[in-house]
């Protein structure tokens, strides 16, 4: 029997929609949790393997890390590489605390922030209580959310980006601030932070400074007076430590306890010998420090005015990358132009900034080569 058109594309859309389904049973174990099953977990940056690029997706730091980090990296010896490293990463924590001022017990390390952050969920949150965080933030905080099934209310950023704290009720259990805001950029003052922790009593504070060294306002020094705040920041970006994984949290000694109990809960010995000693040397080096980040800034400074006179929409950042859009030009349609002529930004699939990229600041020469080319792409349009 002859099949009409139509039929003939709706069993071949049947077919495929089998197909489809036999091949996602073709990942999924009988074994699997419902919170695996359901989860949509966080989606890295592109590591690409296959071809040089100017990677400026990941916001990882063009310069190198410090000689003194090397120098501490080669110091490891056999016999320690043997043995356990310290538990309690007494050294580290020590030189933490004595650069912002702190007690020791009020410093937490971890593998990364992005541990230290997953550590806090379940340290800190129930089941019965609700967070709170805006819909366009750092993308693991959903996940967490959701991995721990602790219930989460996402408040819309302002057309601008900004935050409006007004939005949020003081129900909350706790809410989540990125300062800057990844990946808009855009910073919060400490003022403003410390009117929240008053004003929210009641509620937890997690601020993420993962980005704070580029020019926003850290609220470190305030963990001493309020013990509702819990400030986390990494080493992967002002001091070039991506590759070793080396993250922090700042808190009264109560909420550092809470942390230390998740941690040994599952493993005491979150970070290896070699990231301490690195990390250690890598806050002894503030000359090295500070000479890469100031110039990570000027140059940043001046790729917003770059973009800015190519008529791009750019969102003021006082973070390591900037926040921009080509007006009338599709977001997909430039970060591929870029990719195809060698460089890496990062987009995110998100209705209101699909048509904005976020774009790592590098080297002096790799942003006048992303100037270049997204000025001939301007031209093409125009």
């Amino acid at each position: 029997m002859k099949l009409g058109l139509l039929q003939m594309v709706i069993l071949l859309l049947k077919l495929l929609f089998v197909m489809i389904l036999a091949q996602k049973e073709l990942f999924m174990s009988r074994f699997f949790s419902d919170t695996v099953k359901s989860i949509r977990p966080y989606v890295p940056g592109e590591q690409p393997k296959d071809r040089r690029f100017i990677k400026l997706n990941t916001n990882e730091n063009p310069y190198p890390a410090s000689p003194a980090v090397i120098e501490a990296i080669r110091s490891v010896t056999g016999l320690e590489a043997r043995l356990y490293p310290d538990p309690e990463v007494a050294a580290l924590r020590y030189t933490l605390a004595d650069y912002y001022g702190l007690a020791m017990n009020q410093v937490f390390v971890g593998n990364g922030s992005d541990e230290v952050l997953a550590m806090a969920f379940p340290a800190f949150f129930n089941r019965t209580d609700t967070i709170a965080f805006p819909d366009i933030t750092y993308s693991f905080y959903p996940v967490y959310a959701a991995m721990y099934e602790i219930p989460s209310l996402i408040v819309p950023l302002e057309e601008d980006f900004t935050i409006n704290f007004d939005a949020y009720p003081d129900t909350l259990k706790g809410f989540l601030l990125a300062n800057p805001n990844a990946p808009t950029g855009i910073a919060v003052t400490a003022a403003k932070i410390e009117g929240l922790l008053q004003f929210h009593s009641d509620t937890l504070l997690i601020v993420d400074e993962a980005y704070v060294d580029f020019g926003a306002e850290s609220v470190v020094s305030l963990t001493s007076n309020y013990d509702n705040l819990l400030v986390v920041q990494t080493m992967s970006k002002a001091r070039s430590l991506a590759g070793l994984r080396v993250g922090m949290a700042f808190g009264a000694p109560e909420l550092i306890k809470g942390l230390e109990c998740i941690r040994d809960s599952f493993n005491s010995y979150t970070l290896d010998i070699v990231a301490q000693r690195a990390a250690k040397a890598a806050y002894e080096d503030v000359t090295y420090f500070e000479t890469t980040r100031q110039a990570i800034i000027a140059t940043r400074d001046r790729t917003v005015a770059d973009l800015r006179e190519l008529g791009m929409t750019v969102r003021p950042s006082s973070a390591n990358f900037v926040f921009c859009t080509l007006p009338g030009v599709a977001g997909e349609e430039v970060q591929q132009y870029l990719r195809d002529n060698g460089v890496l930004v990062r987009r995110f699939a998100m209705e209101r900034i699909q048509d904005w990229l976020r774009i790592t600041i590098g080297l002096d020469e790799e942003m006048d080569e992303v100037i270049r080319l997204l000025q001939l792409l301007a031209l093409q349009k125009s």
